[in-house]
């Protein structure tokens, strides 16, 4: 995904009210900027380094900066923006990076479906034969990273997320395919896994859909202000330890 024009530089002050964050610009002064992640951002803050913005031309906005990358405390970069991860995932499907979801024939976004009147964020579908085949593709963004390189998801509880995999299971009952796809926006994981301790409900939901039959993947994204893509693919861990 390029950005255009290229994301703008500050130095992060603050995170507050969960959607401001507060930062430097070069020139020393000060601006607030949308944070656009509804999340704890656990471990994704560091105060006084880098971060990366862009602005909309936008006459209606109250804050026109939209905060996009952060610097974390362990000198990674970390996309926050939630919002470009669906985009991320369907350019890098298009582009035949995730070979996973490759051979249909249609792709669809934000489509109904399910008995909890939830959205999958992907839906592809193709025709073999006699048979129309469909594959439902739930993204979850991923910025908590552990000492070692561990993804974890979600950095918060989410009843959400869980309701998600519930839907996922549902549709592999039904005979479709279902996949949830962990688009890593962060340049220090290497491996990623359901976030036992922040949410027990949501991990035994995931472990859950796993055996009903719910494929998971994950792809880690490089990151800079001129471009992010999904272009790694990372292990998932899908049994309890």
């Amino acid at each position: 995904m390029k950005i255009e024009p290229a994301l703008e530089r500050g130095i992060l002050l603050k995170r507050y009210k969960r959607f401001l964050a507060d930062v430097r610009l070069p020139d020393g002064s000060e601006m607030t900027i949308h944070c656009p992640n509804t999340g704890s951002m656990k471990a994704c803050l560091a105060e006084g380094e880098p971060c990366w913005f862009s602005r909309s031309d936008n006459p209606k906005r109250k804050y026109p900066c939209t905060w996009e990358i952060a610097t974390t405390p362990a000198g990674d970069l970390a996309g926050i923006n939630t919002g470009r991860a669906n985009g991320l995932v369907v350019e890098a499907v298009e582009s035949g990076i995730i070979a996973q979801l490759q051979g249909y024939s249609s792709l669809r976004t934000e489509v109904r479906y399910g008995d909890e009147r939830s959205r999958i964020d992907m839906l592809l579908a193709r025709d073999v034969d006699d048979r129309h085949e469909q594959c439902y593709v739930e993204v979850k963004n991923v910025t908590l990273c552990q000492d070692g390189g561990q993804g974890l998801f979600p950095d918060s509880v989410s009843t959400r997320g869980t309701k998600h995999l519930r839907e996922l299971s549902l549709m592999v009952q039904q005979g479709h395919r279902a996949v949830l796809l962990f688009c890593v926006q962060h340049t220090g994981i290497e491996s990623v896994a359901p976030a036992v301790d922040i949410d027990p409900d949501y991990a035994e939901a995931f472990y859950q859909a796993v055996a009903d039959g719910v494929e998971v993947y994950a792809y880690r994204a490089r990151i800079s202000a001129e471009e992010i893509v999904l272009d790694t693919e990372l292990p998932v861990s899908t049994t309890p330890e």
